[in-house]
Formats: C-alpha cells, structure tokens, sequence
C-alpha cells in the first residue's frame, strides 16, 4: 500500500503545521501564492462524497481542487449507496485506484474510519458525526485573521455540543485559545472528547470550560460561536430542541453582555430567528461570511498539505 496520510480530526495534524496551513492559506486568499503552492493538485484527481447534502463544503472543495490544477469527481449518495448498494470497504478500494485523494461528508465517523483503513490514499473528513474538523480550520483562521494572534483569546460556543463544537474544542487547545463551550444539561460534548482537549491545554496552556451559562460565559469573550439547534437527522427531536435551547439564542440581549471588541461566529446553515437572531447575523459584529469564504482558502492549503505528505 502507499504510503499516505488521512485528515479525519483536527488532531491528526500537529499545531505546527496548522500554522503553516494558516500561513498557506492567508496566501491562497491574498493571491500572493509561493510557486511551488500554486497547482499541487496538477494532473491529479479527488472524489468528493457526499452522503450528507451540502452548499458550502461541496462548492469549496470543488473549487479547490480546481483552483489547484486537479479534476474533481463529486459522488452523492443517491449514486454510490454508501454501506447499502456497496459496501463502504469496496467503494474506498475501487475508489482509491482511481483518485489520488477522497473527501467524504458522512452520517457515521466509522464510515470515515473504515474507508481510511481499505484506502490506500488519503482521506479527509468533510463531515461526520463526531468532528468537523474543516469548519474547525476556516474558524480559526477566521480568527487569526481578526485578532492576529488567537493564543490565550476566549472562544464560547453556545450551542448543541456535537461535531463542530468537538472539533472546536480540540483544535483551540491546540493552537492555545480559551475555548467555552456552553450548552443546555444533556447537550454537552462527548467527555472522551472534552478530556482529550484538557489533556492538549494541559501543554499548550488552553483553558477548556463546559458550562450551561451562556451570559455568565460572554461576559470574557473574543468571539461567540454558534450552531443550529437541530442538525440533519435530528428532526425527530425539533420540538424538545427549540425548547430546550430557547434560552441560549445568540440575539441583541446576549450581546451587551460581551465585550464591545467580541465577533459574531457560525458555521452556517443558520436557522434565522432560532440560534441566532437577523440582527446579530447581519451586523457587523458577525464574521460568518468571512468563515465561510475561507473555506475554500484552507482547504486549499488542507489538500497542499496532505498531498505532499503522501
């Protein structure tokens, strides 16, 4: 088998190189891009997987690989039949004789996690239930790119603690940041998850907090993030959701509670008037555009990474 190197969390990558992928980045985005960064996609080809349906991540990815030289392949699940028409172990192998790198957005992280064991090229996590880690990189760089230097700001995710709070959490104790993550009781991140982050604050010098006060938390922060409060394939529990996390909705109220310097975060898609108000999402306090514009600018840099290390 080649010899390869998946991206299925933000912790497969040492805090070193996501400043080089930050510096990469800012060099996408600026345009003032190093030769030697410029097609490393050239003559080679990517497969973009989508079990999940997606605008920002499939456009961003796409262009990306263009932008780079290479060809992208995208796949929906009405057309594979991840683990229904095939299995996941057959389609990573068919699908590594073709392509030079796989992208997938999934329901399940053990999808992920059995297509980088029967692939033998890399793949990279556009998605799953455990991390976001792609999103977890535009955001700090959207950070980055905010303060300058992100070491010892505070970042409170208010919100589901689910994949992109996980992700968010891992990669802020990484990089040295604060990190809050404020949920109602029974929402909080996965604890194998939360003890992974503490033990990387216990060497970076991060601070990780979980909490259910959302005005007690703003009070300190540089940036508040927040996510839907029902994610795809939790439609069932939408009712018992919108109740449950009423009283965290990132609005107006909660705003004057932070600092006047503290920036507006989210993912996107945003559920307007439930998370987070029209009014918050459209000022100027809000930087979700910007997180997702740079998308495309560190996946860019994610998949020059990745392909030199391969």
């Amino acid at each position: 088998m080649r010899e390869h190197r998946d991206f299925l969390s933000v912790t497969d990558l040492k805090p070193s190189e996501v400043e080089v992928l930050f510096e990469w980045a800012g060099e996408y985005k600026s345009g003032a891009v190093r030769k030697r960064l410029r097609e490393t996609l050239l003559h080679s080809s990517v497969a973009l997987l989508f079990e999940k349906p997606s605008l920002r991540t499939r456009v961003t990815f796409e262009l990306a690989v263009r932008h780079l030289g290479g060809h992208p392949v995208v796949l929906t699940q009405a057309e594979v039949g991840l683990g229904t028409r095939e299995a996941v172990k057959d389609i990573a192998r068919n699908l590594a004789r073709w392509v030079d790198i796989i992208v997938a957005r999934v329901h399940r992280h053990k999808t992920l996690e059995e297509m980088a064991e029967w692939a033998d090229v890399p793949v990279i996590n556009a998605l799953s239930d455990i991390e976001h880690p792609c999103q977890a990189l535009a955001d700090l760089f959207t950070l980055k790119e905010h303060f300058g230097d992100v070491k010892g700001k505070h970042l409170v995710f208010i919100g589901d603690g689910f994949n992109v709070a996980h992700s968010l959490l891992l990669l802020s104790a990484m990089l040295g940041v604060n990190i809050s993550v404020i949920t109602p009781k029974g929402y909080e991140p996965r604890e194998e998850i939360v003890q992974h982050a503490i033990n990387i604050a216990q060497r970076t010098g991060s601070k990780v907090t979980i909490g259910n006060d959302p005005h007690e938390a703003v009070k300190s922060a540089d940036a508040i993030y927040t996510d839907v409060w029902v994610s795809m394939g939790q439609e069932d529990e939408a009712e018992k959701r919108r109740v449950d996390f009423a009283p965290y909705q990132v609005n107006e109220k909660m705003l004057e509670l932070a600092p006047s310097h503290a920036v507006v975060m989210h993912c996107l898609p945003a559920h307007r008037g439930e998370e987070i108000t029209d009014e918050v999402l459209d000022s100027q306090r809000c930087v979700a555009f910007e997180q997702a514009e740079n998308r495309l600018h560190t996946q860019k840099a994610l998949l020059s990474l990745i392909i030199q290390g391969s």
